[in-house]
C-alpha cells in the first residue's frame, strides 16, 4: 500500500468511527435518576430482578409458582385413553390436546374403516369441552377408496362415555386426597 491509500483508509477509518460512536451514544445510554437507582451493585442486581429485567437462581429449589400439570392428573386425558384403549393411536400430544386414531376396521368388514379425532377444548369436565369426530373410509375392491366425516352416534357414544368415566375418576381422585 503506498502511502495515499494509507491516508484514505485512515480517513474513511476516523470519520467511520465517529459516525459510530454519534449514533451510539444518542440510543444507548439511558439518562438514570441517581436517587432512585441504589450505588451498590449487588442492590442494582436485586432490584433488576424484582422490576422483571434480570435473571435470579435463587428461587430455582424453592419451587414457584408455576402450576405444573401433567396428563396422569388430568381426568378428561386418562379418561379418553381409557376409552380408546382398543384403538391403534397414530398422534397423541397431551401438550397440542389431541388423540388421533389410526385407521381401524373390525374384521368383518374389510373394505370400511373408521378414524377417530379427539380434540380437548378445555379440561373441565363438561361435554363441550371435548370434540370427537369420526371419519369414515370405504373402499371398494380396486383399491378406490374415499374418506367421509360422519356424524353418528359414535360421537355421542364416546363423549358420553368420556365424560362419565373422567367424572368417575375425578371422584376416586378427590377420595384419594
Amino acid at each position: 500500500m503506498n502511502f495515499r491509500n494509507k491516508l484514505n483508509f485512515s480517513k474513511f477509518f476516523l470519520i467511520s468511527f465517529i459516525i459510530l460512536l454519534s449514533s451510539c451514544s444518542s440510543g444507548f445510554f439511558k439518562k438514570v435518576d441517581t436517587r432512585k437507582t441504589p450505588v451498590n451493585a449487588s442492590d442494582r442486581a436485586r432490584q433488576a430482578v424484582q422490576e422483571g429485567r434480570g435473571v435470579s437462581i435463587g428461587n430455582i429449589f424453592k419451587g414457584g409458582k408455576t402450576n405444573y400439570e401433567f396428563s396422569t392428573s388430568n381426568p378428561m386425558w386418562r379418561a379418553s385413553l381409557d376409552t380408546l384403549d382398543f384403538l391403534p393411536l397414530s398422534n397423541v400430544d397431551y401438550s397440542g390436546g389431541i388423540i388421533i386414531s389410526d385407521w381401524y376396521s373390525s374384521s368383518n368388514l374389510d373394505n370400511e374403516s373408521i378414524k377417530i379425532s379427539l380434540r380437548f377444548v378445555s379440561n373441565e369436565i363438561r361435554s363441550d369441552s371435548l370434540k370427537v369426530t369420526v371419519f369414515k373410509k370405504l373402499c371398494t375392491s380396486n383399491n378406490n377408496c374415499r374418506v367421509i366425516t360422519q356424524n353418528s352416534k359414535i360421537e355421542e357414544e364416546l363423549i358420553k362415555s368420556i365424560i362419565s368415566k373422567a367424572a368417575e375418576l375425578e371422584k376416586q381422585d378427590k377420595q384419594k386426597k
